[in-house]
């Protein structure tokens, strides 16, 4: 037998595994498999709090709302009561889909003329005026109204623990734990660096003033953090910093429950939210690489690769034209997830040669890729109910400032907006701007996954790979998200950046091709970090994976064992 027929032979085994559980030789982790409830988060204390939920009796939303509130707490660099929120819901006794938007608007005095009248021509990234209302307290009222089963007094005790008696700073998240340009932002250091010390690694932190603002929440629920005294500390510190924000502001914001977008890739229904989110550019995404047979490519192959990264392209260009806040102006939605326009949009794809011109868009060279910190998580719990929660600062800690006893820093979504009239995401009062945070979630017979990978523009091209892993190359929900990724930040050039992963044959052909690779590290933050639970309806079976990019975990609930009888051994 010659050596390569024996190394073959050797490789067969693991070979047959790897395909009997649709699995990749480059995965790292196994699937979370159970029959109960799993949680799934970037932060595993807040995996461990949200499968707590489940064993005490709550539902799937509930177990979100209380994983969330725990990364607010634990990853406040990303993610809290100071930011917005978008979830979709899967509700397996009516197999219906729900949606729901729950970001904040601007100030109504916050208009174009008033930017005009102040000598405003560019909003300062992390400016008092890019603070709109936080939506992400009142997206947690609305989800436990509707679908929740406990009270936010047990939902937010995790988190209140977490604030009032503190927590080891973990490896990953202690890197992006402090952020020089908040320093000297009102606030920041007192709540980020007691001491004025930034933590280390295994570091207890704790935030006894968030504590105090989620026992607000807990005890008088959405009135508690949007028409009360809270309220009126963080408009008193808003308008000391020159706001316009009013009281009014916050107690008028209301979430909206939308019907979710989809579309039909190679016979799987997939999700997103309607704008004024990017979740339409997933969409519009897929329908273009649906006109190339990528299964055939191979994955993360140069062909496969080069479709997606063109595809994506087109995809945000007409993005970038047409998504605004529809409350503002009517948004293309039907007509941009035409399957006969994403027939025209692929035809302009060069097999041969990258664009480096953007087909279709006139604005792109006014967006950029800042604000890429988000988290994403998914839960599931043993009824088969999925949650696709996303939650975000925008920019790291947002604005980085904290009102004085509060606890949390206020986002900075405002600075997605256009000073210029007469575009579709023009700055407008009470208006809510384009956002890149965006859940998502797809079916196919008896299969159900929710699943998202969060990093600003990065969002919805993670997304069509996402798929593209499950779809067309058949991979189960752990290995589709640990395979090496490309992100495009930009919206004009033939720039992209890919883990270095992908092979150099790859990358070298891609070069060819005209496409300028920056490297990435193995895993990469900068191509988002997801998460996924999977329910098979045949089997009454969940399936669950963490990205690897991350702090996290998918952590399933502990039965009940209590009722157990010992055996008796024969």
């Amino acid at each position: 037998m010659t050596r390569a027929a024996l190394y073959f032979l050797l490789a067969l085994p693991v070979w047959a595994f790897a395909q009997a559980f649709n699995s990749s030789p480059e995965q790292g982790r196994s699937m979370i498999v159970s029959n109960g409830g799993i949680v799934a988060t970037p932060q595993y204390m807040a995996s461990q709090a949200g499968a707590r939920i489940l064993e005490q009796g709550g539902n799937a939303v509930d177990a979100a709302i209380a994983a969330n509130a725990v990364l607010g707490v634990t990853e406040p660099f990303v993610n809290g009561i100071g930011g917005d929120l978008f979830a979709i819901v899967y509700e397996a006794k009516t197999g219906r889909v729900y949606g729901l938007n729950s970001s904040g608007w601007t100030p109504k005095a916050l208009t174009l003329d008033y930017a005009k009248e102040h000598g405003i021509d560019k909003l300062d990234p992390i400016g008092v005026h890019t603070i709109t209302v936080p939506g992400a307290v009142a997206g947690w009222d609305a989800l436990r109204t509707r679908f929740g089963t406990l009270p936010f007094e047990k939902l937010l005790a995790p988190a209140i623990y977490y604030a009032e008696n503190g927590f080891p700073l973990p490896e990953r998240g202690t890197v992006s734990w402090i952020g020089k340009p908040f320093l000297t932002q009102p606030g920041y250091k007192e709540t980020y660096m007691p001491g004025g010390a930034r933590p280390t690694v295994g570091d207890v932190f704790r935030n006894p003033a968030l504590a105090s603002s989620l026992r607000t929440v807990a005890t008088k629920g959405r009135d508690g953090f949007y028409n009360g005294t809270l309220t009126e500390a963080m408009v008193s510190f808003l308008r000391a910093q020159g706001g316009t924000h009013t009281v009014a502001d916050f107690a008028e914001f209301q979430p909206e429950w939308v019907e979710p977008i989809s579309t039909n890739y190679r016979g799987w229904t997939v999700y997103e939210l309607p704008p004024n989110g990017q979740g339409i550019a997933a969409l519009v995404m897929l329908n273009i690489m649906e006109k190339f047979p990528l299964s055939d490519y191979g994955q993360n192959s140069a062909a496969a690769l080069h479709v997606m990264i063109e595809a994506k392209k087109l995809a945000y260009a007409d993005m970038v034209r047409y998504v605004g806040d529809p409350r503002f102006g009517p948004v293309p939605v039907k007509e941009m997830l035409s399957k006969d326009l994403a027939a025209e949009r692929a035809r302009l794809i060069d097999m041969a040669h990258a664009s480096c011109h953007v087909v279709a868009s006139d604005l792109s060279e006014k967006l950029s890729s800042r604000g890429s910190e988000t988290i994403y998580m998914s839960t599931i719990d043993k009824d088969g109910n999925i949650v696709s929660l996303i939650q975000s600062n925008y920019g790291g800690y947002g604005t980085g400032m904290v009102a004085p006893g509060t606890g949390f820093s206020f986002h900075n979504r405002g600075a997605g907006f256009e000073l210029k009239p007469g575009l579709p995401n023009s700055l407008a009062g009470h208006k809510r701007p384009l956002h890149t945070i965006i859940p998502a979630f797809m079916t196919k017979g008896d299969t159900r996954i929710g699943f998202g990978i969060m990093g600003g523009w990065n969002q919805a091209q993670a997304h069509a790979q996402f798929v593209a892993n499950v779809v067309d190359f058949g991979l189960n929900v752990q290995a589709a998200l640990e395979m090496a990724r490309f992100t495009k930040p930009t919206f004009e050039g033939c720039d992209v950046t890919m883990e270095s992963r992908i092979s150099p044959a790859v990358r070298d052909e891609l070069t060819r091709r005209g496409h300028e690779i920056t490297l990435l590290a193995p895993y990469a933050s900068s191509v988002g970090q997801g998460e996924a639970v999977e329910r098979d309806g045949k089997r009454n079976v969940n399936f669950a994976g963490s990205d690897p990019r991350c702090d996290g975990a998918a952590i399933a609930q502990t039965p009940a064992f209590e009722g157990a009888r010992p055996g008796t051994s024969r």
